[in-house]
């Protein structure tokens, strides 16, 4: 059986270790300099490119970044402290398909003069397919009361084709909310999967939901008009345009225009089970789409060997084992920064995390456009932005803002029940 040792004796060293501005009798701190050897572990490597080694103190910050040009870099000048330190880039293989480089470690103690730290960067092929926007915080109502029905998930055609959502899985991870009990996965799995608490799919026989370039596709908890007076008049969102609905079969709530995700997996049973709603963490949950290759069947009810238990604890519940290959794109979102040392995913899909900052305040978070040398947003010839996706959420998403379907005039696939 394997644990996440390093992320959980990180956090235990947390709370035996004071920031280090905090430190009495310490009058300079003097800079220190540090060697990163980074393991490259992608076969078939054709050329690397744009390398970028950041060093991230978010309680002191202090933010340090170099461009990596080999395996061994040096890096001057950096005071003492705890830091999350990435590496991201991207690679073409010898068949010309382009990745996204990511490694990380989080909440390493950097105090040593002349210490080698040793990173490891895999690679996930680009998607075209990634999260823009995701509202997860909820609201509260006029009265202050809590509101956990408008939550949705905005995914966005960030190619220059044509693709099908047909067969497309959206989940969210164990756990739920991000923590310091870390989940004990079986040992064989190596670092292979990710696990998920329920498990969704765009409905279709394949060509049924095109997505153009520079179309977006809204997933909504409950896909109405929630500013509505018989809701909650003070939302933030009206999703009665959204094109897809998590619907739980629940009676008290009619089942809205929006297409019906089919549900695919919840503690091992396909059936969706007894809860009113599907909400995921008001706190901010770890979100994947994720694709089976063609040729390949995964059937998590079915077959044993995709679905476990958490071993850290006696609990029978049974998560879905998701293949990181499968992956086309992963958000994790948290509470705020404090919970970075807490991460639910690997850095190959997610290096970084992102966060509103509290729950029930209307929030959401929504991917950066791409820039180009002079600041400008980047466009395709038809129009459509091109977003910044390096999975890193730090880096990719703007946090707290008011929650836009669509926003950037976003394009509203010629399918949604509104044109009908």
């Amino acid at each position: 059986m394997k644990k996440y040792i390093s992320i959980l004796a990180t956090c235990l060293s947390l709370v035996a270790c004071d920031s280090f501005k905090d430190l009495n009798d310490v009058k300079e701190i003097a800079p220190i300099s540090v060697n990163v050897a980074i393991d490259f572990n992608i076969d078939n490597v054709a050329e690397m490119k744009d390398l970028t080694l950041k060093f991230d103190n978010y309680e002191e910050d202090l933010h340090y970044e170099k461009s990596v040009n080999g395996e061994n870099i040096s890096v001057e000048g950096i005071l003492p402290g705890i830091y999350n330190i990435n590496v991201t880039g991207t690679a073409i293989d010898t068949e010309g398909t382009e990745y996204y480089l990511n490694g990380n470690m989080m909440r390493q103690s950097v105090f040593q003069e002349g210490s080698t730290l040793k990173l490891t960067v895999k690679g996930l092929k680009i998607s075209p397919l990634v999260f823009k926007e995701i509202y997860y915080a909820c609201s509260r109502t006029p009265l202050k009361k809590s509101y956990i029905y408008e939550q949705f998930y905005e995914v966005y055609n960030n190619s220059s084709s044509m693709l099908y959502l047909d067969g497309i899985h959206f989940a969210n991870l164990y756990p739920d909310r991000s923590n310091t009990d870390i989940p004990l996965w079986p040992e064989e799995d190596g670092d292979d999967y990710i696990y998920a608490l329920r498990v969704w799919k765009f409905p279709g026989n394949g060509k049924e939901y095109p997505l153009q370039p520079g179309e977006s596709c809204v997933i909504a908890q409950f896909a109405v008009n929630h500013q509505l007076d018989i809701y909650n008049p003070a939302s933030p969102v009206n999703n009665s345009s959204a094109d897809f609905e998590f619907y739980m079969n629940n009676t008290n709530y009619s089942n809205a225009p929006a297409f019906d995700m089919e549900h695919v997996f919840y503690n091992g049973k396909a059936e969706k089970g007894t809860l009113k709603q599907y909400l995921t963490s008001v706190f901010g949950g770890a979100y994947v789409a994720f694709q089976v290759p063609e040729g390949e069947t995964w059937d998590p009810v079915n077959d044993p060997n995709m679905k476990t238990r958490d071993l850290s604890t006696t609990k029978a519940t049974l998560y879905a084992k998701i293949p990181i290959r499968y992956v086309l794109d992963a958000v994790e979102a948290i509470d705020n920064e404090a919970k970075i040392n807490c991460k639910r995913m690997p850095g190959v899909l997610d290096a970084g995390i992102t966060w509103v900052g509290d729950s029930y305040n209307g929030l959401s978070v929504c991917r950066k456009l791409s820039l180009d040398d002079d600041g400008n947003p980047i466009q395709r010839e038809n129009g459509a932005y091109i977003y910044q996706d390096t999975n890193n959420s730090t880096d990719d998403f703007e946090r707290g803002v008011v929650p836009v379907l669509r926003r950037n005039n976003a394009g509203m696939p010629a399918w949604n029940h509104t044109k009908k």
